[in-house]
Order: C-alpha cells, then structure tokens, then sequence
C-alpha cells in the first residue's frame, strides 16, 4: 500500500518568525501576514499577500505564489501558472519550490508527467533541507516506477524522513516495518507519528492499523481515530 500524502498544516515554505531580533523584512512580513490569512480562512487576502511579496523577486514569495495557483487560493487553480512560479524560485535555490514543483511532475499537472525529473527534483529538495523530500523519494522507491531504483532503497529514505521528524516518514517506515514482521520497530514507529501527528496522520494510522490483532496496535488505532475525530471537529 502507498500513502498519497497529505500536507501538515502550516503550509510548504510559508515563512517563519526567527529566533533573531533582528527587524523582519517587508517580504518576510507579507509572509507571514499571508500564511496568517491562509490559517483564518481568507484565501483571497493570502494571495494577495503572495502576490504583492512576489513582485520583489523573493524566490519564498514565488514559491507560494505558486502554491496558491496550484490551491486555489484566492484565485482560479492554474497548474501551469504555478509551474511556471515553482519553477523561477527553484532556480534560485528554494528547497521548498523545488520539492512543489516535484509534485507536478510526480502528478503530471501543468507539466508533462516525468517521474525521473519528479525524482531529481526531490533528491535536490532533500540536499536544501526539506526533510519531507525523503518520504517522497522512499514512495517513488516503493513504486517500482523507477527500474533502476531499487524498492528495499524505500526504507532508507523512510528512515532519513524519520530521523528528521517527519510524521509521513514515521508511519511509512512504521508500515514497512510491520509488512516485513518487524513488530516492535513498527509499534516505536506508529507511536511517534501518533504522538507528533495532524488529522490526516491519524485518519492514516486509524486505516493501516485496522484489524491489527495485536493489542498495542489496536490501542494506537483506537486513540489515532479519537484524535481524528476530535481534529475533524474543530
């Protein structure tokens, strides 16, 4: 089974506040007012944010930019604009636009389906810090879409998700895990990505975990669909 995955709440590349108390540029305000948008609710006033911090040329601000033409943001949904802004910030270096514009070609939206040039593409996210890149790598592993890629290569890169705290990569190598009959690794992993998890991690644990026999697993089960819930409600 291949997890489609899901995002964590704060969206990819949105910046954030440092620990410095050195003075915010205009651009990294209109970030962070952008992403303060995007969690109230208000996708037009985030696009708009995006769109005025865009104009500096900031390759985090074409970044999401371009993540709001791939959402829908206060604007039409337009992959092939958002490529096109993935792919200006990627070239100069943006870890996060690299592994968004990744996704298209994994997808095969706005730009021609090419699971090489999806792969390369999170290979260099990964190598600019976007920890979440090795999960990707791993399911592109896992696939067997690459022939040259060996799918046993998935848990390495699970593991270097994992190892970098990434939710996705604690369940998928929590997964693998249990699939190969490696229990008590698995129950470790299950458990991390029930104790730092979101509502789709859990709604994914909740499903892996059904019909499990053994007793600490159903419990992490129970306890991931009570926190779906409660998550779902809010």
């Amino acid at each position: 089974m291949t997890l489609v995955l899901a995002e964590r709440p704060k969206e990819r590349g949105a910046s954030s506040p440092s620990a410095s108390s050195a003075p915010l540029s205009p651009v990294t305000m209109q970030l962070l007012l952008g992403q303060i948008c995007l969690d109230k609710g208000k996708p037009a006033e985030a696009f708009s944010m995006f769109e005025v911090a865009s104009r500096s040329g900031d390759a985090r601000a074409l970044n999401m930019l371009g993540r709001a033409y791939e959402r829908g943001w206060g604007v039409p949904r337009n992959p092939v604009a958002a490529s096109a802004y993935f792919t200006q910030a990627a070239a100069d270096g943006d870890g996060w636009a690299m592994f968004n514009l990744a996704d298209l070609y994994l997808a095969g939206e706005g730009v021609p389906q090419d699971i090489r040039k999806a792969y390369a593409l999170y290979i260099s996210s990964a190598q600019n810090g976007v920890s979440k890149a090795f999960n990707m790598l791993g399911l592109i592993a896992e696939s067997g879409r690459l022939p040259e890629l060996e799918p046993e290569k998935a848990q390495d890169f699970f593991l270097a998700a994992a190892e970098c705290g990434d939710c996705w990569g604690y369940l998928n190598l929590a997964r693998n895990d249990l699939s190969s009959g490696r229990p008590e690794p698995a129950i470790k992993w299950f458990s991390r990505a029930l104790e730092e998890g979101f509502c789709d991690v859990f709604k994914a644990l909740e499903t892996i975990l059904q019909g499990q026999t053994d007793p600490r697993l159903r419990a992490i089960a129970e306890q991931a669909g009570q926190r779906w819930r409660v998550a779902s409600a809010r």
